[in-house]
């Protein structure tokens, strides 16, 4: 049964697909334009066993969607808004600077 998510869950999901470098390249791939998970490994320069993996992820925090295309299967932004979204974001922490980290960092388990 589908239930609508609450905004921290929806943040937390979010959140989640952004803290690994390789799903956020996924996403900002797919920004751009729907791809084929053998299009995306190769583009992204990873396996496609490890895409895979990322892919799954991305479709449980519900950021993704597949299209059947034939035999073959797309991948997509599961919203328009969701690449705005991640324009927003990447806008939003350009003046955050690359060498500094949260001071509590390694015990609060972030940056």
């Amino acid at each position: 049964m589908l239930t609508v998510a609450s905004d921290i869950e929806v943040l937390a999901r979010f959140g989640r697909a952004l803290a690994d470098p390789i799903r956020c390249r996924i996403l900002l791939a797919l920004r751009e334009a729907p791809a084929y998970p053998a299009d995306l490994a190769d583009a992204l320069g990873v396996s496609r066993t490890r895409l895979s993996n990322h892919l799954a992820c991305l479709r449980d925090c519900g950021l993704v969607v597949t299209v059947p295309d034939g035999r073959r299967t797309r991948y997509e932004l599961a919203d328009d808004r969701l690449g705005h979204a991640l324009d927003d974001l990447r806008t939003a922490v350009v003046a955050v600077e690359t060498d500094r980290t949260c001071v509590d960092a390694d015990e609060r388990d972030c940056c």
